[in-house]
């Protein structure tokens, strides 16, 4: 890999793996079986379809994993599209502000109850010896469930209630005050009608966890979101377009229904 910007990708990524005390490198037990790792890279988007940034993850090939032998349970839910509908309804009738957040390097703060071993690194040797995980990695069967389970702990620690109807929305009420959280994977939206209970939120989320505050929410899961003094307002434009150069449809002429008309 010869480009800077990637080379810089990789090593903020060992770095992130490095200050979450991912592994520990131990020899390899009699019996036990090692699950390999590899290298993926991706470009960030913004809502206008522009390069934000460039990232490079190391991810487990947990492909190898086998049901019943290296894992068990490892359901973790995500957000469905009502609740979030539901989420812009609260804050266009409380009047309150969306804001959105990203967990930065989000498996890793999940802990690992099971014993997992990994290859090391590409292009990374030590003496034989192989990586004992100690935190969730990317693409494990038991990420997904070990950061969420982790997550949903501490928001149920930090006074929220967990909804019954779609575990990933938190809520705390207090008289007439109302926080609302939804999660999916690493981005979050918060809103709510007090600003001073949403700061104290984004303040002990950030402490618990590396946050980056990405400011007014505009685009989630594929949804351009607009607001005005008319209300709020979602599209998917981005998304349609995304769609139609996956299947070289950018220049088709749009036709009013699929199918001709008295067919």
């Amino acid at each position: 890999m010869k480009d800077i910007k990637w080379k810089k990708a990789m090593n903020d990524e060992m770095e992130a793996l490095q200050k979450n005390h991912t592994w520990e490198w131990v020899t390899l037990p009699p019996g036990k079986k090692t699950v390999g790792c590899r290298w993926i890279y991706n470009v960030k988007l913004d809502s206008d379809g522009n390069i934000n940034r460039y990232k490079a993850r190391l991810v487990a090939k947990g492909y190898t994993q086998k049901y019943g032998i290296d894992y068990g349970d490892t359901f973790a839910p995500v957000a469905k599209i009502n609740t979030i509908r539901i989420l812009l309804s609260i804050a266009a009738n409380e009047d309150g502000s969306l804001r959105q957040f990203d967990v930065k390097n989000v498996f890793l703060n999940g802990h690992l109850d099971e014993e997992v071993y990994m290859d090391p690194p590409p292009d990374i040797y030590r003496n034989g010896k192989v990586c004992k995980l100690k935190r969730a990695l990317y693409r494990l069967k038991l990420s997904p469930r070990a950061w969420f389970g982790r997550f949903s702990t501490f928001m149920k620690k930090s006074g929220y209630k967990q909804s019954d109807a779609d575990h990933t929305l938190f809520v705390k009420t207090q008289k007439k005050s109302i926080t609302a959280l939804i999660v999916y994977v690493d981005d979050m939206v918060v809103t709510g009608n007090n600003p001073k209970e949403m700061a104290i939120l984004q303040k002990v989320l950030a402490a618990e966890f590396e946050l980056k505050d990405l400011g007014n929410l505009k685009y989630f899961l594929g949804i351009e979101v607009a607001r005005s003094k008319q209300g709020i307002s979602m599209c998917q434009r981005k998304y349609v377009l995304d769609l139609l150069a996956e299947t070289c449809m950018l220049d088709c002429r749009p036709a009013e229904t699929p199918v001709e008309v008295n067919h």
